[in-house]
């Protein structure tokens, strides 16, 4: 133990480690929060060359087509028309493996969607859960290290993962589910996909909605077995990579239903969970599912490196029509995304096949490393010009929102990381109960402090008794006493 300060790589001590700096409690996120871009832009920079996160994932091509016009929502075109079909590319990954792990470890699985639309590309950057481990972007950097490798062993520390967990209850929710039967899928074509942040839609109108996405398997949702995926995992590690091209390549062809919750713009102040943190789920009872389209996959790549490796995602890639919301984690991803797209990728990234929009792009964009296309050409380089160069188009302007507040870092104002993973917990059966109870009872076995397993127990607790109580028995400890009396 040390009472050494955080300081920037410049070193200057750190003042909030936690809370990214923002215009009010909502924000957006500000520029001038030096430390939090520093942080993502070196932690986008410390692999090479496989992705920091998602090294290990798949592909497939496909299309979308509209089964319930959304015109009255937004004016994003992919959306609009019955019948309107936007072909389509998807990746699914694991989070935390390097890019030779195994496909059935227990893990969230990345759900990234590309649709080429006649407005410019759109991403939807998502997982198979509704929600996240943690809710503001400058904590991201910290929690990926706790699941990536000990820089001394060389191995996965189980201590460093719960450590970190314990000290963010706000992880709970999240934990639950992943250690819950939907943390190892049968497959990918056995899981649903979520957008998982709060988006933003306009209408032609200008009016706006706050929206998530959720990608609905016509497969069924399957999961594997503990021991059966511990066992894959030696004798075919890329078994849900195997598993999916098979599927396209014998004509099994897989779907998902995409629906939408819708949440009008005034009630994003007195809904009573926060609605742009990533931490928290809308109540489908609030605001049901609506459903929107179809999504096929009905073919592979040709060359994985070209079309999977080399396919690059950010939910910062919108269309008219689909704006951010102030979700703290999604408005670092915003600014990250892109930018480890640029490093791994290159500055040119959008250029390559698999990520060029199709429509033709018109910017002043020049140069760069593997420019391949005709960089421009003779054309105007700059803007405003007086020589009919691309000009902007304001009827595309964002929609204007008001922000209030003094720029700050600042928590999110509600702190109830329980309710919802107590709610979780009592929806299983027991059979489930028993299975997650045990999941996390041997994922916690190795920790090597007895104080970071009674403060993650004391999470459990507050979020259900007969939760905590379980893993407190399994683990040999007791709850602790200041939790129980609370």
């Amino acid at each position: 133990m040390t009472d050494r300060k955080l300081t920037t790589s410049w070193g200057a001590p750190v003042g909030d480690n936690q809370n990214s700096i923002t215009a009010g409690h909502r924000g957006p996120t500000l520029i001038q929060d030096v430390y939090l871009l520093e942080k993502l832009a070196h932690f986008n920079r410390e692999r090479v060359p496989e992705r920091v996160v998602h090294a290990k994932g798949g592909g497939a091509h496909g299309f979308f087509e509209v089964t319930n016009d959304m015109s009255q929502y937004t004016k994003a075109k992919l959306f609009n028309g019955t019948g309107t079909k936007t072909d389509m590319f998807i990746r699914f990954s694991t989070v935390a493996g390097e890019l030779g792990s195994a496909d059935t470890l227990r893990d969230p699985r990345g759900f990234a969607v590309k649709f080429y639309t006649e407005e410019g590309n759109y991403d939807i950057v998502g997982n198979n859960t509704p929600v996240f481990f943690i809710r503001d972007a400058i904590k991201f950097p910290d929690f990926i290290h706790t699941q990536k490798r000990d820089p001394q062993t060389h191995l996965k520390n189980p201590t460093a993962v719960w450590d970190f967990w314990s000290h963010s209850p706000e992880s709970l929710h999240q934990v639950s589910i992943l250690m819950s039967d939907r943390g190892i899928p049968a497959t990918w074509r056995h899981t649903h996909g979520f957008g998982s942040h709060t988006f933003k839609w306009v209408n032609a109108e200008g009016q706006a909605v706050w929206v998530k996405y959720h990608f609905k398997t016509e497969q069924g949702v399957k999961n594997l077995d503990v021991d059966l995926a511990a066992q894959l995992a030696g004798e075919n590690p890329d078994y849900h990579t195997e598993d999916l091209f098979n599927a396209i390549e014998k004509g099994d062809f897989p779907s998902w239903k995409l629906c939408v919750q819708i949440m009008p713009e005034e009630d994003a102040n007195t809904y009573r969970f926060d609605p742009f943190d990533v931490t928290k789920v809308w109540s489908q009872k609030d605001y049901p599912l609506i459903e929107v389209g179809r999504m096929t996959l009905n073919r592979n790549p040709e060359n994985y490196f070209a079309e999977v490796e080399q396919a690059t995602f950010s939910p910062g890639t919108l269309v008219p029509g689909i704006e951010p919301s102030p979700d703290k984690m999604l408005q670092g991803r915003l600014f990250a995304y892109a930018d480890a797209a640029r490093y791994r990728v290159g500055a040119n990234h959008n250029t390559l096949p698999i990520n060029r929009p199709k429509v033709e792009a018109a910017n002043n964009f020049r140069d760069g490393a593997m420019r391949h296309d005709a960089n421009g050409g003779k054309s105007v380089y700059y803007e405003p010009n007086s020589f009919g160069g691309p000009t902007e188009t304001p009827e595309n302007k964002i929609a204007p929102f008001a922000v209030s507040g003094v720029a700050d870092s600042v928590a999110y104002d509600e702190h109830d990381h329980y309710t919802q993973a107590g709610d979780l917990y009592r929806l299983l059966s027991e059979d489930e109960r028993t299975r997650l109870v045990a999941n996390i009872v041997g994922a916690m076995k190795p920790v090597t402090l007895d104080e970071i397993k009674l403060r993650q127990i004391g999470h459990f607790y507050k979020a259900d008794a007969e939760y905590g109580t379980r893993i407190a028995e399994g683990l040999g400890l007791e709850v602790p006493a200041a939790v129980v009396q609370k």
